[in-house]
């Protein structure tokens, strides 16, 4: 497991934000394992995966893979992560460090992630992932989409960039991808945005409707093309 020392002020300031923000939920990792087994279709037999941002890993824990990674910069992941997920505490805003020259990967996964870099640094980022992914590999990002959005967007006082259904994956493209698949309206913004009772079978069918009421997280699923 690959840590780096972390200041305490930083490490103060992302415990406050986890706690103000993303504060524990009661049907959360729930509600990650429908969407994680909706997800499933998109991970390879004995794929290597990377999420990035895993936050609660909440994701990474429910994926099947047989070499996960799990990159972040919040010192307090291990204490979320499963055992089979191998944790690297690293600045993204300063790019993927050693992983641009690791053993590629077959699927990459960010939610809720790029939002929070300033436009310049999200575009790297993907940039970036791009490179590190093998021929036909995909980069699967959940994002808030500000066409569905823009009330709440901005509640979130770390946000940093604007994104919606149409220029994230023109921005995907920008930097080599083939656009698989976008859901516009995938998720609500939010758990706190219903008063609905969370049950499993409710998420699946959710996940499944073609209407979406209260959603404001888009899916967008993204190709590297093999060469030539």
């Amino acid at each position: 497991m690959d840590r780096q020392p972390q200041p305490a002020p930083t490490r103060q300031r992302q415990n406050a934000y986890f706690s103000a923000h993303l504060p524990p939920h009661p049907s959360r990792q729930m509600v990650w394992k429908e969407i994680a087994a909706y997800l499933s279709r998109y991970v390879p037999p004995n794929a290597r995966l990377l999420e990035l941002g895993p936050g609660y890993c909440d994701l990474i824990n429910q994926l099947p893979a047989a070499d996960k990674v799990a990159v972040d910069l919040w010192a307090e992941v291990p204490q979320y992560a499963a055992k089979d997920v191998c944790f690297i505490q690293q600045d993204l805003s300063q790019g993927l460090g050693s992983l641009a020259t690791s053993k590629p990967f077959d699927i990459v996964f960010a939610s809720n992630l790029l939002e929070h870099f300033e436009p310049e640094v999200a575009g790297q980022l993907v940039r970036e992932v791009f490179h590190i992914l093998r021929p036909d590999g995909r980069f699967v990002v959940i994002q808030p989409n500000f066409h569905d959005a823009y009330r709440t967007y901005f509640d979130d006082y770390t946000h940093r960039s604007i994104f919606t259904h149409v220029s994230l994956p023109n921005l995907m493209r920008s930097h080599g991808f083939q656009i698989e698949r976008v859901e516009a309206r995938f998720i609500p913004y939010s758990m706190r945005e219903t008063a609905l009772p969370i049950q499993p079978w409710l998420v699946r069918a959710y996940l499944r409707f073609p209407l979406k009421p209260f959603a404001g997280q888009m899916l967008v699923v993204a190709r590297k093309p093999p060469p030539g």
